[in-house]
């Protein structure tokens, strides 16, 4: 694999896809559990509800990460959840480019994340917190900060 900077368009093939079924663990956990994995290297870490023998609800964990994390983020799963089992196998990845850009609201500057394929901008999301913070401080709906984004972006074009 060839090594890119974080924010070109490229593809990761050393990524491993990591997932446990679990049908007895406190809800409270899961969040910890979560956070633990972020800070352990997991790309992504995610939770679906699912049904298991018996008829059992359950939650299914499933992670992204890098190989060179799956020996610390295994033992974070065994230590820290009642899974008695891993299952992992690779995955490619194909990332976007990444690029960022302020955009002027009437209600002040949101940075935006754009997705870039091809050298040609394919997504667009404005920066939560700072939407977030704009719609506290003008005491706005979070959606009429979204709305000014899009005009703004629209009006540059």
């Amino acid at each position: 694999m060839v090594s890119h900077p974080a924010n070109h368009e490229h593809i990761d093939d050393q990524m491993v896809k990591m997932e446990v079924n679990l049908d007895d663990i406190p809800g409270e956990w899961l969040g910890y559990v979560m956070d633990l994995l972020f800070e352990a290297g997991a790309n992504d870490v995610f939770y679906t509800p699912i049904y298991m023998k018996k008829n059992r609800p359950g939650v299914l964990l499933q992670l992204l990460c890098s190989q060179k994390y799956v020996a610390n983020i295994k033992k974070i799963l065994f230590k820290e959840t009642t899974t008695l089992g891993v299952r992992y196998y690779p995955l490619t990845v194909h990332r976007l480019e990444r690029k960022f850009r302020m955009v002027t609201t009437e209600c002040g500057p949101v940075k935006v994340k754009e997705g870039m394929y091809n050298g040609q901008v394919v997504q667009r999301a404005p920066e939560f917190e700072e939407c977030k913070s704009i719609a506290q401080i003008h005491n706005i709906p979070l959606k009429k900060v979204y709305e000014m984004v899009w005009k703004a972006l629209g009006s540059e074009n």
